[in-house]
């Protein structure tokens, strides 16, 4: 059961074991019809099951962080050296083209751990993470659907990913005291994890295809942080924000997106269904600007998350006054 306490938005203790059931419909649905993808990627179905375990322990438990640090970077590790999931190009974004292989395999590795752990933090309120997942696997699959095979296995885990999100969110959403459940720490690694496998991926296709007029886009790297945008800008600024009161960045607080849109008297449905509305605002952006320089589309895209981080303080500073 999670607790109530001071990081808290629910007054009551709710289960947090809805982890389980993603798992379930994601390990027993992938291998059957997505099961190319574990020929392809060797070590994703492993990597699958350590986040698991690990989740479940820390649901019950509660591991102390470096724990499930360790068995990130291994999870990370697993990915990028042995399946060769990795980022090898920039496009030109900070002037960075190919990157050497061990430069590679660092910097993908710090991408699946900062991606698991800002999935995480976003998982605050009802229905954002769930939503969260619906719309960035909806965007995702669409885009594999588009530039590869329609079967392709990475069209159908999006799909398995929208459709266990949905099950979850039935409950999560749920008004009634009986059926109400949390995803956790299970079902945050594992949907963080596999949302960073397919970041990656979408990058990858237009690393694979840079010879075909059609299929080459340059900003590729940058539509894929305008899709994962939320738990990126959320993790910075509350980073930021902590070392601005001179506060260990892994000490908990309240100065999430979400909280902030909790302090303007906004329910959980409605905060939520804003911060998915804002975000889809900035992919609509990034779509029809996605021919302009690669660098200037990467700050325009940063200067509107940080807008929609901030906008609720200055808002809530309006109203008091």
């Amino acid at each position: 059961m999670d607790e109530p306490g001071t990081r808290s938005s629910h007054l009551r203790k709710i289960p947090n074991l809805g982890g389980i059931a993603i798992f379930f419909s994601l390990g027993v649905c992938a291998p059957i019809f997505a099961y190319e993808l574990f020929d392809r990627y060797k070590f994703l179905f492993a990597s699958f099951i350590i986040l698991f375990f690990v989740g479940i322990m820390d649901d019950i438990m509660v591991l102390r962080a470096y724990k499930k640090l360790l068995a990130q970077i291994l999870v990370s590790a697993l990915m990028v050296i042995g399946s060769d999931v990795r980022i090898t190009s920039l496009f030109g974004l900070f002037g960075v083209y190919e990157i050497n292989y061990y430069i590679s395999v660092i910097f993908s590795i710090m991408t699946f751990i900062i991606l698991i752990n800002a999935f995480n933090l976003i998982d605050g309120i009802d229905g954002l993470a769930g939503s969260y997942t619906i719309v960035t696997s909806a965007l995702f699959g669409i885009s594999f659907f588009r530039l590869g095979n329609h079967n392709d296995p990475l069209v159908i885990l999006c799909a398995i990913l929208i459709a266990a999100s949905l099950g979850f969110l039935i409950y999560n959403l749920s008004e009634k005291r009986s059926s109400k459940i949390f995803m956790g720490d299970t079902g945050s690694m594992i949907l963080g994890f596999l949302l960073s496998f397919t970041c990656i991926s979408f990058i990858d296709i237009f690393i694979a295809k840079k010879d075909d007029v059609f299929y080459h886009l340059q900003a590729a790297p940058v539509i894929a942080v305008a899709i994962l945008i939320l738990p990126i800008i959320d993790t910075i600024t509350v980073i930021v924000t902590r070392m601005y009161h001179r506060k260990s960045i892994m000490s908990p607080d309240k100065n999430h997106i979400h909280h902030k849109l909790l302090n303007l008297g906004l329910t959980h449905k409605r905060s939520t269904g804003l911060i998915i509305s804002y975000f889809l605002f900035i992919i609509a952006v990034a779509y029809f600007l996605r021919h302009m320089d690669v660098n200037r589309l990467l700050a325009v895209i940063m200067t509107l998350g940080f807008i929609g981080a901030y906008l609720p303080i200055f808002l809530l500073r309006f109203k008091k006054d």
